[in-house]
């Protein structure tokens, strides 16, 4: 603190050095005198004066101490704002910038006049700090403006930095090019201070924060910026084959075209065999149908660039099979089928053979027999693809007796018959005794009908089977089937006839004479004769 002291008409006159007081804009300004001490005993007056803009002193107002009386002196704007308090500190309303000047506390007592002078400074923080013009979108390795951050109405004037997710951007004349500015109210003296940032953007930049950062004595404030789309031309372009799996002829085909751009492309040339084709708001082509002869390369670039393109293969697969015959085939009982298969494929592909769904080799028919009916499937295979060709083959023939036999029913009476027999179309059974029916069954070409008799004599049953292209008959003996005693069993095997392979006679003693037994096999016509003459041994 200096102290200056003159002697003037006998008193002595002190200036104190200058002391610094803080006040809020628009708020009261209070600056105490001589830092708010007591006040001499022999005070006599406290006068406040201040420093105009010319220099010269003005008068504020003057409080008397013997009557405690005040009297403002002021003739400008400060005689409706100024007031004394108790312990002398001058009180100003409203502050504004045009206060910031030297305030003078005049003391006067009986033996001294001293003043104490007080410089006001008026703070401001900002009104607000806004980021103006935003950017919608930044370019890649090219500074792009991303917005002007805005510290509005401050005193002092306030500095604003930028960040970028967090960490401060130092203006290098190239990526990073930050512009400020200052503008001062005429009328309040307040500042606003302005900071345009330009940026180079890479493409990670898409999801970077932004923020400015105002700092000003009284605080900081920090703005932030939604991240911004960052645009780039394309680098590199593909073609995809839209598929699932292997391409077969007969499918539709896309192609899908992409750029690595931001935004995308949106309108590309697919060249289609020699073609160019124009492909406007989409990226893709279909190729609908495709046919072998469609496999091959195909390329896509971009419309305002043709230099940036991309290609691909395609393979077409397809596989030709020719089957002969096809569909339903009737064929006679040892007449020959030939069977072609012919195919063609753009790969390795399997041929593969099924009768009535059961797998066989490739068929050869020399002489066609019943067994040979069936649903036949070629199918041809290659990379999951499938092609098939069929033929049901018919054998007819008139029929033919496999087999007639007897056998006694457990704990019953009656006898069961069974005669088999094998013809297409299905025979029909007609039997020469009266009976009843047990089954009934024809698959394959071959048949069997079961009936139940009661013989109550011995007895030569007829069984016969016909269709249309013919009959076979077949004959069996049934004995009543009531013996007493078995003395002894002798066995003759006679000659074979056709459609046998060995007569058996069971011959039983009864009380001295000799009957057939009860395993008499069914003959046929042409062997009838020689069953009856082996009756007896």
């Amino acid at each position: 603190m200096y102290l200056m002291i003159v002697t003037v008409c006998h008193l002595f006159v002190a200036v104190w050095a200058t002391e610094g007081v803080t006040a809020l804009y628009g708020e009261i300004i209070v600056v105490p005198c001589n830092s708010g001490a007591t006040a001499p005993e022999d005070l006599m007056f406290v006068k406040w004066k201040y420093e105009k803009d010319d220099s010269t002193a003005g008068d504020l107002l003057i409080k008397q101490a013997r009557n405690d009386q005040t009297t403002v002196q002021a003739t400008d704007d400060y005689a409706e704002r100024v007031s004394i308090d108790d312990n002398f500190s001058l009180h100003i309303t409203k502050a504004s910038l045009k206060d910031q000047k030297t305030f003078t506390c005049m003391v006067v007592s009986g033996s001294n006049l001293t003043e104490y002078p007080v410089s006001v400074a008026v703070y401001k923080k900002p009104s607000s700090v806004q980021i103006m013009d935003k950017s919608e979108v930044l370019q890649k390795d090219k500074a792009t403006t991303v917005g002007t951050c805005v510290a509005t109405d401050a005193n002092p004037t306030a500095t604003i930095t930028w960040k970028k997710n967090g960490k401060l951007l130092v203006a290098d004349g190239k990526a990073v090019v930050i512009t400020p500015s200052l503008k001062l109210d005429p009328a309040t003296g307040l500042s606003t201070t302005s900071s345009t940032l330009q940026y180079a953007a890479s493409k990670e930049d898409a999801v970077a924060v932004f923020a400015c950062v105002s700092t000003h004595v009284l605080s900081n404030q920090e703005t932030k910026m939604e991240p911004v789309p960052v645009h780039y031309p394309s680098e590199k372009v593909s073609l995809q084959i839209m598929s699932k799996g292997p391409i077969v002829e007969g499918d539709n085909v896309t192609l899908k075209c992409h750029a690595d751009g931001n935004p995308p492309p949106s309108s590309f040339y697919f060249h289609i065999k020699g073609q160019k084709m124009l492909v406007e708001n989409s990226d893709t082509y279909t190729l609908a149908a495709i046919s072998r002869e469609a496999g091959g390369e195909y390329k896509c670039s971009l419309a305002d660039n043709e230099k940036m393109e991309a290609s691909q293969s395609i393979v077409v697969n397809y596989m030709d099979l020719s089957l002969t015959p096809t569909g339903k085939v009737v064929k006679a009982v040892g007449d020959t089928l030939t069977v072609t298969m012919e195919k063609s494929a753009s790969g390795d592909a399997q041929v593969s053979w099924t009768k009535n769904g059961k797998v066989l080799k490739e068929p050869v028919f020399s002489r066609l027999t019943f067994a040979d009916a069936g649903l036949y499937v070629c199918e041809l295979s290659m990379n999951g693809l499938t092609r098939h060709q069929s033929f049901e083959l018919v054998v007819e023939g008139k029929p033919v007796i496999t087999s007639l036999t007897k056998h006694r029913a457990d704990d019953a009476n009656y006898k069961v018959l069974t005669c088999e027999a094998e013809g297409v179309p299905e025979p029909n059974f007609q039997w020469s005794v009266n009976s009843t029916d047990v089954s009934v069954s024809y698959t394959n070409g071959k048949a069997t009908h079961k009936i139940s008799v009661i013989p109550k004599e011995n007895l030569t049953v007829t069984c016969s089977v016909s269709n249309k292209l013919g009959e076979d008959i077949m004959t069996i003996n049934v004995s009543s089937g009531k013996f007493t005693r078995v003395d002894s069993l002798v066995t003759v095997i006679l000659p074979v006839q056709r459609g046998f392979t060995s007569l058996q006679f069971c011959i039983q003693h009864r009380q001295g004479s000799w009957k057939t037994g009860e395993k008499e096999v069914g003959t046929s016509e042409e062997s009838k004769k020689l069953e009856e003459n082996n009756h007896t041994v």
